[in-house]
């Protein structure tokens, strides 16, 4: 499966029903929106009435990561502004076999984020709950960072695991996603890549996602 999620972070904020009705006729399969609470990770970005407002204007199903502490007390909340696909990071849950069952409760399809340093292999008892694994390619919180080279390590690892337990889980790739290393995700195993410098820095972003999935 080769999907990819455009990051809406690196879209133009000020034109953000363009570059989403853009995104809507594009090859795209998700819309990839970062929740960023300044304590997790440093910046503040998009909180829940951004994403009612994006959910206005997509078409396409809605990829919010939360970079946030204790990410179980807005399940509903997310639910609610319009999350089709809600994923929360590993190193931010003190309960994530009750966050992921929140998730799901709630309609949404759930998913576990790592951080670079953190072990695929802690996955081990709760991966079977996942439609998705989000492993973070740079460290969260920042756009236009270096793809760090260990992550086809990560994904393959990841794919192993995933095979070994029968699972139809979703691998994700976050940060430095471009033509370039595409390829190589997906061949490593992963099914979705995020990609948002890549897409808006783009002279013609359509192309570029068709470029991504392999489409040209």
């Amino acid at each position: 499966m080769r999907l990819i999620s455009p990051s809406l972070l690196s879209a133009d904020f000020g034109n953000m029903q363009r570059d989403i009705e853009m995104l809507n006729q594009s090859d795209c399969d998700w819309l990839h929106v970062d929740v960023m609470d300044g304590i997790f990770v440093p910046n503040i970005s998009f909180g829940q009435p951004i994403v009612k407002h994006i959910k206005r204007f997509a078409r396409k199903p809605l990829d919010v990561h939360l970079m946030i502490m204790d990410p179980g007390r807005y399940v509903a909340d997310f639910k609610a502004a319009g999350a089709d696909i809600l994923t929360v990071h590993y190193e931010a849950c003190n309960h994530l076999d009750r966050t992921l069952h929140a998730i799901s409760d709630a309609g949404m399809r759930c998913g576990v984020v790592l951080n670079p340093h953190t072990p695929v292999e802690l996955l081990e008892d709760i991966v079977q709950l996942c439609d998705v694994v989000l492993l973070m390619s740079v460290n969260p919180g920042f756009g236009g960072q270096k793809f760090i080279e260990n992550t086809y390590s990560k994904v393959r690892r990841l794919r192993q695991m995933v095979e070994r337990k029968h699972l139809e889980c979703l691998i994700e790739v976050d940060g430095g996603v471009n033509v370039q290393n595409a390829p190589l995700l997906y061949e490593a195993g992963a099914d979705v890549l995020v990609a948002g410098n890549a897409v808006f820095s783009s002279s013609d972003p359509q192309a570029t996602i068709r470029a991504i999935k392999g489409l040209q």
